[in-house]
């Protein structure tokens, strides 16, 4: 008996949360929002709903809204709790990646990039010395143009590439594609970074899902990930 009421329960309580993602979804689509994805919240009563216009929190009966980041406050200061979310939609793009690996890793980070970008050119020059230090990079692309701009259209034309690291390599060098394709890989990356936050190139996408934005020498990003 007592087996059969705790499998009631874990049933009511699984439906429950289900009818709140549902009603929470609805609701925000009346909003205008058109992806939207639930995850728990550390907020008491709240969940963290992420949307193609950013992260949402949202009460459980789909009435009360807070839009903007989530911070916790610790020792070493204010952490971004919204931006740690977003490693989940990090990670799904993660076979769309150009990188360049550390031979003995330590550490990873991914980069928001732009090819007209002078600081991403000063970091891309220094990749040896980033890997060297164990810190592997991985490259989205962030046209600051935006998707209908020349330059981003051919980022799309480095990243569909049959051998993007050696596209990559010849844009560096002054070899711009081309060919230019429609933004569609590139747009999941944009996307991305409009919902960290990104206005400017380089972003650095920390391993605990903190956003560093500006370019940073290798031994100076080595020390801020060393304090992490």
């Amino acid at each position: 008996m007592k087996k059969l009421i705790l499998a009631l329960l874990l049933t009511v309580t699984a439906t429950t949360a289900l009818a709140d993602d549902a009603k929470i979804t609805a609701e925000l689509k009346k909003l205008g929002v058109k992806e939207v994805e639930i995850q728990p919240s550390p907020l008491p009563g709240m969940k963290a709903a992420i949307t193609d216009q950013g992260i949402v929190y949202m009460s459980e009966d789909g009435k009360y809204v807070l839009y903007g980041s989530l911070y916790q406050v610790t020792d070493k200061g204010p952490a971004n709790l919204s931006n740690k979310l977003l490693m989940s939609q990090v990670d799904k793009l993660s076979e769309q990646m150009i990188v360049y690996p550390a031979k003995n890793e330590k550490y990873v980070v991914t980069v928001f990039m732009d090819i007209t970008c002078h600081y991403c050119h000063l970091l891309h020059e220094q990749m040896k010395d980033y890997n060297d230090l164990g810190i592997t990079v991985r490259y989205l692309a962030f046209p600051r143009a935006g998707l209908s701009s020349k330059t981003a259209q051919q980022m799309e034309s480095i990243w569909v590439a049959k051998d993007p690291v050696y596209a990559l390599e010849e844009a560096e060098k002054g070899n711009l594609p081309k060919e230019l394709k429609t933004a569609d890989m590139v747009a999941k990356h944009y996307r991305l970074g409009l919902q960290y936050g990104v206005n400017g190139t380089p972003s650095i996408i920390l391993p605990n899902g903190e956003l560093l934005g500006g370019y940073l020498p290798p031994k100076e990003l080595l020390k801020v990930l060393q304090d992490l």
